[in-house]
């Protein structure tokens, strides 16, 4: 199943942009998020964040399996 993908332009304190799902009680507000494109895996969507945010990492809890720090 494909599912809407959106990187938080905004950093974390560790430099991370994390990578969230549509839906996710974590996404950022709307001015601070960039639509990645539709998805069927994480590792797609974080890889696409890549080409924006070189240190970009998915959001653990709605893209756990692509959360590394």
């Amino acid at each position: 199943m494909m599912t809407k993908h959106y990187v938080n332009k905004k950093a974390q304190a560790n430099g991370d942009h994390e990578v969230h799902k549509a839906g996710c009680i974590y996404m950022p507000s709307e001015e601070n998020r960039k639509y990645l494109g539709e998805f069927s895996n994480c590792e797609d969507a974080v890889k696409e964040a890549k080409k924006s945010y070189k240190q970009s990492n998915g959001c653990y809890y709605c893209c756990n399996e692509c959360h590394t720090s």
